[in-house]
C-alpha cells in the first residue's frame, strides 16, 4: 500500500502542526478519546476534536466507538505507507547525489 498523491498534501498539512503530530504520537501506543486527550494539552476539548478532525481527514486516525465514547486511533497502516514512501523519495535523491558527485569527482 503506497498514499495516493492526492492525499498527500492532506497527509503532509496534517502532520506539519506540533500539536496534531503529538496526538498523533499519542495514539500511536493507545486508542484514545477527544476528553482524554485534551486531559494532556494547553487547549481546549473542542480544539482537540478539530485537530483530530484533520488527522482523520487526512487518513491517519479513525474512530472506534465504545458505547457513548468515541476513541480515536492512529492507523498504523497508513502512516507505514507514507514511511515508505518517504523511504523511497530519500533512496531517489540518494542515488541522483551519489550520481552528481561521481560526474563531478570524474
Amino acid at each position: 500500500m503506497t498514499i495516493g498523491t492526492e492525499s498527500l498534501p492532506a497527509a503532509f498539512a496534517a502532520l506539519g502542526d506540533d500539536t496534531r503530530w503529538g496526538l498523533l504520537q499519542r495514539l500511536g501506543t493507545a486508542p484514545a478519546s477527544a476528553t482524554a486527550l485534551a486531559a494532556d494539552q494547553p487547549i481546549s476539548r473542542q480544539a482537540v476534536a478539530r485537530h483530530l478532525e484533520v488527522l482523520r481527514e487526512a487518513g491517519l486516525v479513525e474512530t472506534e466507538i465504545h458505547g457513548r465514547e468515541v476513541r480515536y486511533r492512529a492507523i498504523g497502516s497508513r502512516l507505514s505507507a507514507l514511511a515508505r514512501d518517504l523511504d523511497a523519495l530519500a533512496q531517489g535523491w540518494e542515488s541522483r547525489l551519489r550520481s552528481i558527485k561521481a560526474a563531478a569527482e570524474g
